[in-house]
């Protein structure tokens, strides 16, 4: 039996339950790049645009018809049934894994629903609009706030605690991930170095070779009777 269980998330698992970008085809967002949108200095030089996409995000995120799927359920499943050691590690800036029972998920990418001072540093819970006018509620700094996400450039978040319980587990589980980009795309080779290694993706990884046992499909069909499995 496992006694330390790592699960590292990717976009592919929050693609199932329907929540998309806005720069797919036909969204409003198409013609702009990642760096338009995503980075330090896109916010330092059209912050109103950058707080707009965001904005629309987080209306898509509450207000929409997005609800967490049967493989979010699944997780929360295992987390809660597990008598081991458990952590669920998220590239994913939603909250679909807390709202499905996942409990201390590590945002790696940061949250869409929280909003942080430029200022003072304070992090805070929104899930309203956010403009270029609104204050601080910590330290009442007007023109400072920016969504508690991690742009392109920027490092992500939790890398220490997530380093050493790679290190530790015995079970790592990658679910949704395209597999190129770093530094998630490198974990199974730090897990792999003494822990069996899953990938369940809709389709192979740029780093499927480095898994030990690769199940593939839609993670919402095939992750909940892995982990019944699991379970037993």
């Amino acid at each position: 039996m496992y006694r330390s269980i790592v699960v590292l998330t990717g976009a592919g698992i929050s693609a199932e339950s329907g929540l998309q970008t806005f720069r797919g085809a036909g969204g409003i967002w198409q013609n702009h790049r990642a760096e338009d949108l995503a980075t330090p200095e896109a916010f330092a030089a059209e912050p109103a645009l950058v707080q707009r996409f965001y904005n629309e995000r987080r209306r898509q995120l509450v207000s929409g018809p997005i609800e967490p799927n049967p493989a979010h359920y699944a997780l929360a499943k295992l987390q809660a049934g597990f008598s081991g050691t458990f952590t669920l590690v998220t590239q994913n800036v939603d909250n679909l894994h807390e709202r499905a029972g996942s409990q201390n998920v590590l945002h790696m990418h940061g949250e869409l629903l929280r909003m942080r001072c430029g200022g003072c540093g304070d992090s805070f819970v929104v899930e309203g609009d956010i403009e270029l006018d609104s204050l601080c509620p910590a330290c009442a700094s007007v023109g400072l706030l920016r969504p508690d996400v991690v742009w392109f450039g920027e490092m992500p978040k939790h890398m220490d605690v997530i380093a050493r319980l790679l290190g530790d587990c015995d079970l790592f589980l990658a679910v949704g991930t395209s597999g190129n980009v770093y530094p998630a795309a490198g974990f199974v080779e730090i897990a792999g170095a003494h822990a069996h290694t899953v990938e369940v993706n809709l389709e192979p990884s740029e780093v499927q070779s480095h898994f030990a046992e690769r199940l593939y499909g839609k993670a919402g069909e095939v992750l909940p009777p892995y982990i019944e499995q699991l379970l037993k």
